[in-house]
């Protein structure tokens, strides 16, 4: 059975709500990190760099932007060089009309790595960064060293027909002109529901953060690129068998990390059906949002999988 995101009561849910803290900032990068605007295939990627040595690449997912990863990087930027970017329509990166599907968007990653003049990495991913990342490690797996994939599934790959019935997962096949107008102005309340529905404890995903990714999402034709990244996926999975089909599975050491309520060891089933050396992670008490819901454990289990490949 699949074992998918555990849906949270409406009482537990506004309950949880009403009781958040305010609590520090997580999503500051230290002092020592540069910001920069990478163009590429007709877009601006923007990207933050911090650290010295081996690369490793951090691609958020959807209802986050790069700052997601703040905390993992200041970690990670004390032995390693690290590259955070926005994916192309979010965050501060630029709003194109197309170009979500994951090829194209492998091809950014491409265009960040080379004009940092970078030609291996680690990856490390989330939610719709794991599709991005898988479609630039099965095009381009000479330039990855190791990959962690967390708590999201990969169109094409494994159980993904499975995955679809969800009734949580409705909103892949929302989008489109009417329902950006139905959400112009209440973005907050769009996320809201993700956030709260896909944690374990909504309060661990603070005020602070909601208003923070909130602000983001509500710049011109951000929400129209977060529908359009679902809206690929009928092309998405359409290329990612293509490709596993002639390339076959990715060779990389892979850590498959699922948050315990969430898809949990389903992750490693996902990656096990496209990769040959797949170890399995769990990040304890941790819905989807595991850098917000135990940021320490995930980082951790980053950590030691990434300091095996040095």
């Amino acid at each position: 059975m699949l074992k998918m995101i555990a849906m949270l009561g409406a009482t537990a849910i506004a309950a949880a709500t009403m009781t958040m803290a305010a609590q520090a900032d997580t999503r500051t990068f230290p002092a020592s990190f540069k910001t920069q605007d990478i163009k590429t295939n007709g877009v601006s990627i923007h990207v933050r760099t911090g650290g010295n040595g081996p690369a490793v690449m951090l691609l958020h997912g959807y209802g986050e932007t790069g700052d997601m990863w703040a905390p993992l990087a200041a970690e990670l930027a004390a032995d390693h060089t690290v590259i955070v970017p926005d994916l192309r329509g979010l965050g501060l990166s630029s709003k194109p009309t197309g170009g979500f599907d994951k090829m194209t968007q492998a091809g950014d990653v491409v265009a960040v790595l080379d004009a940092l003049h970078i030609d291996k990495a680690d990856l490390v991913t989330h939610d719709i960064g794991n599709m991005v990342g898988f479609a630039f490690a099965a095009q381009h797996g000479e330039r990855v060293k190791r990959f962690v994939l967390i708590d999201a599934p990969v169109p094409g790959v494994g159980p993904w027909e499975e995955v679809l019935k969800s009734p949580l997962l409705w909103h892949f096949r929302f989008g489109g002109p009417d329902m950006e107008r139905l959400v112009a102005g209440r973005e907050r309340i769009y996320l809201d529901r993700f956030w709260n529905e896909f944690s374990a404890n909504p309060a661990r995903f603070t005020e602070q953060a909601r208003e923070h990714y909130a602000k983001l999402y509500a710049l011109p034709g951000a929400m129209h690129s977060g529908f359009a990244q679902f809206a690929a996926f009928d092309q998405d999975a359409k290329d990612n068998q293509k490709i596993l089909a002639s390339k076959g599975k990715l060779t990389m050491p892979i850590l498959a990390v699922g948050g315990e309520k969430s898809f949990g060891p389903m992750m490693a089933t996902v990656m096990r059906a496209a990769a040959t050396d797949v170890t399995e992670g769990i990040v304890p008490d941790s819905g989807h949002w595991i850098m917000e819901e135990n940021p320490a454990a995930t980082t951790a289990l980053v950590r030691a999988f990434l300091d095996k490949g040095r």
